[in-house]
């Protein structure tokens, strides 16, 4: 890699694909986005959260999450907003009957989702996480060598975390839709979308209280 020593690296890929692979708020929303809109237009969300967590951890290198952390009010603020966000979908969700929710196509009960809404739901879940800012403010600075160039070091590190999140979440959303399809084989679109609704709640009140 050039900026880094090889033996860094080999430390720091199994750490971060271990924690990228553990179901949290992100992958949680990967898995119902995909039971509920398929893995291709998850792909939006998934773009804004990784634009979320390079946002994250390029802050946390720089100092900047420390900062936030002490003064927490417009973070907050900034965290119940997308909290909200989530639980109205994760409502309408169970509120829909006959369709599919979120799924393109139009009818009464199905709620019509942009891909920039979807980029700003995966943004917004991954900046608004407290325990996002605490990880990467733990965990990212010891693989970066204070005696070498900074910028170079933090565009690799930076590269392969975003690569293992997007793994990560396209496993995530491709499982999501496996059972989205063996549900429908059933005609359980009801119950799909109540398990769908559930998580999308679920990672809304994750993120509210955590």
């Amino acid at each position: 890699m050039g900026a880094i020593e090889l033996s860094v690296l080999a430390l720091f890929v199994p750490t971060f694909f271990f924690v990228s692979i553990t179901p949290g708020m992100c992958m949680t929303l990967a898995l119902t986005l995909g039971m509920s809109i398929g893995v291709r237009r998850t792909l939006w969300m998934m773009l804004g959260e990784l634009l979320g967590v390079a946002t994250v951890a390029l802050a946390a290198v720089l100092g900047l999450a420390a900062l936030m952390l002490k003064h927490p009010t417009a973070f907050q603020v900034f965290k119940y907003v997308g909290a909200t966000y989530l639980a109205y979908l994760g409502i309408q969700m169970w509120r829909a009957r006959g369709r599919l929710v979120l799924m393109e196509g139009g009818g009464e009960n199905t709620a019509k989702v942009s891909a920039v809404a979807l980029a700003v739901q995966g943004f917004v879940t991954a900046v608004a996480n407290p325990k996002g800012w605490a990880f990467f403010i733990a965990l990212l600075p010891p693989f970066i060598n204070q005696q070498a160039p900074l910028l170079p070091q933090l565009a690799v590190l930076v590269t392969i975390i975003l690569t293992l999140e997007f793994s990560c979440m396209l496993i995530y959303a491709s499982g999501g839709r496996a059972l989205s399809k063996l549900l429908h084989r059933g005609e359980n679109v009801r119950l799909l979308n109540r398990i769908a609704g559930t998580l999308m709640l679920g990672v809304g009140g994750w993120l509210a209280l955590s």
